[in-house]
């Protein structure tokens, strides 16, 4: 009966237009997140008239009768003992939402809920952020002055691609015409961006990236070391006691680091920040940032060949 219903809801969803689906997504977030929904939250959120927001409720009640209640002493409508969403709320924008506001971001944003998260120590600027989106967007060279850490400042034309967010800074991902090669570069040491007014060759681009392409699985679980790996396994969402990630071989170091994953392969690393270890390191070999996972080694080369 119920996967009737949600089939049922799924179909009416589909129908309906994009502006009414962020409202009623919107709608149905107040109600599973913060319990009530009423007519002013709808008129402040889209600029909608009191007529249009009571229009927009009584659509949610059309599709999902079971999931809304009627307060008449407040003049608000409460989540259900009912409720079962219809719409899909990945848990990333829940939490960016909760912490930063619902919606684009523009203008004045707060918080839903109290919430404290880590300061951000390094930001772009949005002088040099900006030009580097539109040369991605278009698909054009970028000329750029980079600060780097080995070989100190030089003038580079990039062809970039992506933006790569590594936990602790934002890079962007981009073919060096300098080097002749694929590799990341920290949008904070970006100066004088300039977009070129040309095409960029095949062998510059996304698809080209071997590292970008390639994915590397990886195996993680409780480590060894501690003697609760099932709160581990509840921390992470573990089933059968590991955790299996398929990412790119161009990210998968800054993945094992931000996470403190323990990737030497006894197990060495003793402190309390590692929970988790990598069950397979030998699936980083290729990897060529695969030295910034903690502990990590380069197999022997007898090692590869058993």
């Amino acid at each position: 009966m119920v996967k009737e219903r949600l089939l049922n809801h799924q179909h009416q969803v589909e129908n309906l237009s994009q502006a009414q689906h962020e409202r009623l997504t919107y709608l149905e977030f107040r109600l599973y997140f913060m319990g009530e929904i009423g007519r002013p939250d709808l008129s402040a959120r889209f600029g909608v008239a009191p007529a249009g927001a009571t229009r927009d409720i009584a659509m949610y009640r059309e599709l999902a009768p079971q999931n809304i209640d009627f307060h008449s002493s407040s003049k608000t409508y409460r989540i259900s003992n009912a409720f079962v969403p219809i719409f899909d709320h990945p848990p990333q924008r829940v939490l960016s939402a909760l912490s930063l506001g619902f919606g684009d971001g523009l203008g004045e944003t707060r918080s839903l809920l109290p919430c404290e998260f880590p300061a951000t120590l390094s930001c772009p600027r949005m002088n040099v952020l900006a030009p580097v989106c539109r040369a991605i967007h278009a698909k054009r060279p970028l000329a750029i002055r980079y600060q780097s850490m080995s070989s100190g400042e030089s003038e580079r034309v990039i062809v970039p691609f992506a933006l790569v967010d590594t936990g602790l800074r934002w890079h962007v991902r981009a073919f060096d015409r300098k080097s002749g090669e694929f590799r990341d570069f920290v949008i904070t040491r970006i100066q004088n961006p300039s977009i070129l007014d040309e095409e960029s060759g095949a062998h510059e681009r996304m698809d080209s990236d071997m590292q970008w392409n390639r994915i590397v699985e990886l195996d993680l679980v409780p480590h060894p070391r501690l003697n609760r790996p099932d709160i581990i396994e509840l921390d992470f969402g573990m089933q059968n006691g590991a955790m299996h990630l398929r990412v790119r071989a161009a990210v998968a170091g800054y993945m094992l680091l931000r996470w403190c994953i323990d990737a030497s392969p006894d197990h060495r690393l003793q402190g309390e920040q590692y929970r988790l270890w990598l069950s397979d390191p030998l699936a980083l070999y290729g990897v060529e940032n695969a030295e910034l996972a903690p502990g990590y080694q380069a197999p022997a080369t007898n090692t590869l060949k058993k």
